[in-house]
């Protein structure tokens, strides 16, 4: 049986969106192709990327990310990128006609939860996600700290 709780970051992992778990109910899941500038994919080679405040949008026909900060590339002075532009997202026609679909649903939306490498081409996974209210997310950090409680418990009890 999977194991509930925190994800550890996979070895191809830039960034995750920690946050997501949290604020959402997340369902469904896309890994997607993004459009990339030349000194934006050397600034994710380097590690650096945050996708806290990101969310994903339909425009048309096309899904696009925005609010997904890349830090310039220090090399590249003179041609180098705006570091929160709104970024394309590749997915196939059948994919898109899916999300449009299901965000046309009240209180639903698109939100990044990780960003990776997988081989030379940088990718970001998408989840369909519908927001939690005050009281999910107390019951979430109270569900929490009684798991932590019982793990500390039976690790005493183990030694």
């Amino acid at each position: 049986m999977a194991k509930k709780g925190k994800r550890k970051a996979a070895a191809g992992d830039i960034a995750t969106n920690r946050q997501a778990a949290f604020r959402y109910h997340l369902t469904d899941r896309w890994e997607c192709g993004i459009v990339l500038q030349g000194s934006e994919v050397k600034s994710l080679r380097q590690g650096s990327a945050q996708l806290k405040d990101a969310y994903a949008a339909l425009r048309g026909r096309e899904v696009w990310l925005h609010n997904m900060h890349i830090p310039p590339y220090a090399p590249a002075a003179r041609d180098n990128h705006e570091a929160e532009r709104p970024r394309k997202l590749l997915l196939q026609k059948r994919e898109i006609e899916r999300m449009i679909g299901k965000t046309a649903e009240k209180g639903l939306t698109l939100v990044p939860t990780r960003l990776y490498f997988k081989g030379p081409v940088a990718k970001v996974e998408i989840a369909l996600a519908r927001g939690k209210d005050v009281g999910d997310k107390r019951r979430a950090l109270k569900d929490r700290d009684q798991r932590r409680e019982i793990d500390r418990a039976l690790a005493e009890r183990q030694r």
